[in-house]
């Protein structure tokens, strides 16, 4: 799905290391970093950051942004409590981001 956004391979493979990565710009580091910040327990985002991010986006940008992250940490949570698995869709294939955000798929 990703990949019809427009996020390019080299990101998928540089997504837990994202911070060091040139394959993301400035911008999308911040953003990185929030939906780190809200994926943790307890979700806490620095005031600088978020106030970052304000000057890129507009206050329904933000709104957006924010209920998509919490939607799938909504997600991964819920699944983790039902223990419902991977479908196996992705078979074979490294999820990059499970040691990145505390082991949920929230990014």
């Amino acid at each position: 799905m990703s990949r019809g956004e427009g996020v390019s391979e080299q990101q998928l493979a540089d997504l837990a290391a994202f911070e060091g990565s040139p394959a993301f710009s400035e911008l999308q580091k911040r953003v990185l970093r929030y939906a780190v910040a809200l994926t943790r327990t307890p979700a806490e985002v620095p005031e600088e950051l978020f106030h970052s991010l304000r000057e890129h986006f507009s206050p329904q940008q933000m709104v957006e942004l924010t209920a998509a992250i919490a939607w799938e940490n909504f997600r991964a949570r819920f699944n983790r409590g039902f223990g419902i698995e991977a479908e196996g869709f992705t078979e074979g294939a490294a999820c990059p981001v499970h040691g990145a955000v505390g082991g949920h798929h929230g990014v």
